[in-house]
């Protein structure tokens, strides 16, 4: 009887509103149903924009590198990426290259990919990244009628902010440039 495939979970979640466990039971599920050894699980829980890197993305990367997994298991494949169509084919064909499957649960058709395994990729990705743009864009449609509707500067009620600082002594000023004509007219 051959051994079990190894299997790592992806998870990632945007906001906190969301529960990292909706994507959890449903991979583990398919995990068990495959008869796949669920061996580690990876959980980023915050935007990969905002957070500008996925660190345990990278970690996962790293220890593909090592042959710890055979298969990679995400929700969806925009879980992994939403940088476009190139950023989900390099991710692919590096974990491929260090002998991971990515398996996607949401889109079953990455289980066996054939001939038409990139473009399905390509179009999935783009798919993300036209999604991930059509948000942004609505999120700064808001903030913009929020402001018109007099609202603040992100769309917030305009309240005057609590100080999180200690008051400056008024002795003390702080450091600016002066030009030597002002200095020279001081005189």
């Amino acid at each position: 009887m051959p051994d079990k495939l190894r299997v790592a979970l992806y998870l990632r979640v945007s906001t906190d509103e969301q529960d990292e466990e909706n994507q959890r039971a449903p991979l583990e599920k398919l995990a068990a149903s495959r008869d796949w050894e669920t061996t580690a699980i990876y959980r980023e829980a915050e935007t990969a924009w905002k957070s500008g890197h996925q660190p345990q993305l990278a970690q996962l990367l790293k220890d593909c590198s090592q042959r710890k997994y055979d298969i990679v298991l995400v929700f969806a494949l925009d879980r992994l990426t939403r940088q476009g169509s190139a950023a989900i084919l390099n991710l692919v064909n590096t974990f491929s290259l260090y002998g991971c499957k990515v398996v996607s649960y949401n889109e079953s058709w990455t289980e066996s990919l054939g001939v038409a395994g990139e473009i399905m990729l390509a179009i999935a990705g783009w798919v993300a990244k036209m999604e991930s743009d059509r948000k942004s864009q609505n999120t700064i449609a808001g903030i913009v009628r929020a402001r018109l509707n007099g609202k603040g500067r992100r769309g917030k009620d305009k309240q005057p902010r609590k100080r999180r600082w200690l008051k400056r002594p008024n002795f003390i000023t702080p450091a600016t440039f002066v030009s030597p004509s002002v200095i020279k007219k001081r005189l």
